[in-house]
């Protein structure tokens, strides 16, 4: 373990703690003992015939490619799931009051005679639409609605080009409580002049009747843009409260959906960590057993984790008689009357080997024993020429 010209370490109480940190990482991955740099290590388990377990290649990618390479599956709502968040959604739609004065009812009539399109009218037609338009106004004045609707419609069948025809019919059907056959008029009015004031102004006042505000607020500002008028800032006014509260409402409905995407998100990733995690865990632990069933290697760690053999080696006399003996096992001969160096082989032996008795064994009788001390017992004339150092 060290070489010859080398002292043997003070194992202070910081080294000891280290030693013990190290052991239990090797105990636990036994992996580690296959670093390069590490490989003393791994040769002095060998040398006193321990195995320290192969290092699987393909631990690491094994571990990752479950996991990375397949594909994340699509997260669906259970049905309960599903009927709670539509609940949920009642909930918070019940949950916006609005002021629903002067909302009514849908009208569910036929649609409305219009004019073809393809149509280009001469003079006398465009003479006579001017003529039926003079009689629907007079109609309108005198309150008689329907003959005014009447007369329109005859104008516009004449000239069916004429967005203001279709804007004026608008207007009496808004009077009669009929505001989805105003907004097919404006509709058509506004097809045929995107800047025809009068259409967006009947038809935003047609949308506040069928309590649709943000529609109608929106086109009651366009109307006072394009032509100022008193009664279309009225009806504006009247409507931006319940729109201002419907567009509050969507700002912070769609909030809580992102929110809730982000936390769906977050709860993903966590799931996927403590899942990674859990395989790492389980290849420790496999990891763990193969190093504990291996012979030989837990003798060692036991051995570098005994706190009497290791206080034993503080002393720089048991240090070099320990590096000695393991430099050459025939030099335990040298130490065989000296009783604090046997006591401690013998300890040893009894701890960790069979041959408690014969002192050419029992020094550092690791798993598989201690190669060359039963040659140098039977034979001491091959030990060095210093073995004979003490003997009598």
């Amino acid at each position: 373990m060290f070489a010859d010209n080398m002292e043997v370490p003070v194992f202070s109480d910081k080294v000891t703690q280290q030693l013990k940190l190290f052991t239990q990482q090797c105990m636990s991955d036994a992996s580690l003992l296959h670093d390069p740099k590490l490989s003393c290590i791994k040769d002095l388990i060998e040398h006193y015939g321990g195995k320290v377990p192969e290092a699987k290649a393909n631990d690491s990618s094994d571990t990752k490619t479950e996991f990375e390479n397949k594909p994340e599956q699509p997260q669906f709502e259970s049905t309960s799931e599903s009927e709670e968040s539509k609940e949920s959604e009642k909930s918070e739609e019940s949950d916006l009051e609005l002021d629903m004065t002067g909302v009514i009812e849908p009208d569910e009539d036929a649609p409305q005679k219009m004019g073809n399109l393809t149509l280009q009218p001469n003079e006398e037609e465009i003479a006579e639409s001017q003529a039926k338009r003079s009689e629907a106004v007079s109609a309108f004045v005198e309150k008689d609605y329907e003959t005014a609707i009447q007369f329109y419609t005859e104008a516009i069948v004449l000239n069916p080009q004429a967005a203001l025809l279709y804007a004026k019919r608008g207007q009496v059907f808004l009077i009669l409580d009929k505001p989805n056959a105003c907004i097919r008029d404006c509709n058509r009015a506004i097809e045929l002049n995107p800047d025809s004031a009068a259409a967006y102004k009947f038809r935003g006042r047609a949308y506040h009747l069928l309590g649709m505000f943000e529609e109608a607020a929106n086109d009651l500002r366009l109307a006072c843009k394009l032509d100022f008028d008193e009664q279309a800032d009225e009806w504006l006014r009247e409507t931006t409260p319940n729109a201002r509260k419907i567009e509050e409402h969507k700002r912070k409905k769609e909030r809580k959906a992102q929110e809730k995407l982000e936390r769906e998100r977050q709860e993903r990733l966590q799931k996927a960590r403590e899942a990674a995690k859990a395989r790492e865990e389980n290849t420790r632990t496999s990891q763990t057993d193969a190093g504990n069933t291996s012979p030989g290697a837990g003798d060692f760690f036991k051995f570098l984790k005994d706190p009497e053999l290791i206080q034993a080696f503080e002393d720089p006399e048991m240090a070099e008689a320990f590096r000695e003996i393991s430099t050459n096992p025939t030099s335990i001969l040298k130490y065989q009357n000296n009783p604090k160096i046997m006591a401690l082989i013998n300890k040893m032996a009894s701890k960790y080997g069979s041959g408690c008795c014969n002192p050419g064994a029992a020094g550092m009788n690791f798993p598989g024993g201690m190669p060359g001390a039963e040659a140098g017992r039977s034979d001491p004339s091959k030990s060095s020429p210093h073995d004979d150092v003490g003997l009598d």
